[in-house]
């Protein structure tokens, strides 16, 4: 190589380090990223406490990553030179057998788990009404023979009962439903949510813990509403060779009555958002997506209210509720701060229940809202 090729490389290189930076600082900041379905990091503040606890360029390092410019080609081009070096994980996602992505769970933290066992303990106590918890595993649990060998993640059946072995309120065995029917679509290939099946399983599983008959799958006909739904995991690991996956109904929404708090006030709303298949996000399809509050009103006036403290995975699984319930109150504590033993003698809560998938609640901030 001569010395003027090495000056020419060398001056390439700089000026393409240089114009990615400037357009990177100039081109409009995103708030939101549609594809990762989720908010990109803010600027960080700039304090004398982030500087010497090292936070600071830490936080930096986070922005820089979310708003470098052609972010999405970068993330695809990861995935293709991890693929191709015969790797098998990208960003903590791995490349599972079936062509499904699997998202890996570290081990939880005993003492946050210990701490997380007396919120939901308190949550128990806290109510005069029968209370109930279940953990929902994750597919990499679940599916653990799509897994690539040997890759390392929790243990979930053994975190899962060592937590409930620690709880003093009813528990839903979702491992065990789940896991006997494993060889069926129980989560999407490209999402981290259980499919409308997975739900069904999940669904049947507490209204077995409640001692209510659950309506029999037999007698549910799945509807396919599309089948161009790329998820969160798709997003993430930067994979873009996989099949698409579809999404599918059973429940048909006649006779309810839907309240949305988007905006913390009261709204019309729908057990499925059709429009929302035309978006990137079409898991929210289902009641529209995260929201502080969602309450759904059946026909079935003589049967109990249920509040139910969830997550996203909750939203797929409202529609089976209908069936059991004469109201179901969706209660998210992410959004919603609200004393839960004040909602439940205020509205006339006949039962309430807490499920949440494991990744979700072993990462949470919140759970100490169980308590109030």
């Amino acid at each position: 190589m001569t010395k003027r090729f090495s000056v020419f490389l060398t001056a390439l290189f700089c000026a393409f380090i240089g114009g990615m930076c400037a357009i990177s600082i100039f081109l409009p900041k995103q708030e939101f990223s549609e594809l990762e379905n989720r908010y990109l990091k803010k600027f960080p503040k700039i304090t004398v406490e982030e500087i010497s606890s090292g936070k600071l360029m830490e936080n930096f390092e986070d922005y820089t990553a979310d708003h470098i410019a052609g972010r999405d080609t970068w993330v695809a081009l990861q995935a293709w030179c991890e693929r191709l070096s015969g790797k098998q994980e990208n960003n903590s996602i791995y490349f599972g057998k079936h062509e499904t992505l699997l998202n890996r769970l570290p081990d939880p933290d005993p003492e946050k788990l210990e701490q997380a066992a007396g919120y939901v303990n308190a949550f128990a106590e806290n109510l005069d009404i029968p209370v109930y918890f279940g953990l929902i595993p994750s597919s990499a649990a679940i599916w653990a023979d799509r897994l690539p060998k040997g890759a390392p993640t929790a243990d979930e059946q053994a975190v899962i009962a060592d937590f409930y072995a620690k709880l003093s309120c009813r528990t839903v065995n979702l491992y065990d439903a789940l896991n006997q029917h494993r060889d069926q679509d129980l989560y999407y290939r490209t999402d981290h949510h259980w499919t409308s099946l997975g739900a069904y399983y999940g669904y049947a599983s507490l209204m077995e813990s409640m001692g209510l008959e659950p309506v029999s799958l037999e007698n549910l006909t799945p509807v396919t509403v599309t089948e161009d739904f790329n998820g969160t995991s798709f997003s993430s690991s930067g994979v873009r060779w996989l099949k698409p996956d579809s999404i599918q109904t059973y429940v048909p929404d006649d006779g309810l009555e839907v309240i949305s708090y988007f905006t913390g006030k009261p709204e019309q709303g729908s057990l499925y958002v059709e429009e929302n298949l035309a978006k990137k996000d079409k898991y929210s399809y289902f009641l529209g997506g995260n929201q502080p509050l969602c309450v759904i009103k059946t026909q079935n006036t003589d049967a109990p209210k249920l509040l139910l403290v969830r997550d996203s995975y909750s939203d797929s699984l409202a529609p089976f509720l209908t069936q059991n319930f004469s109201e179901i109150h969706l209660f998210d504590l992410r959004y919603n701060k609200n004393s839960l033993k004040n909602y439940v003698q205020q509205n006339g809560i006949d039962c309430a229940a807490a499920l949440y998938s494991i990744s979700n609640f072993v990462s949470s901030q919140d759970l100490f809202l169980l308590g109030m």
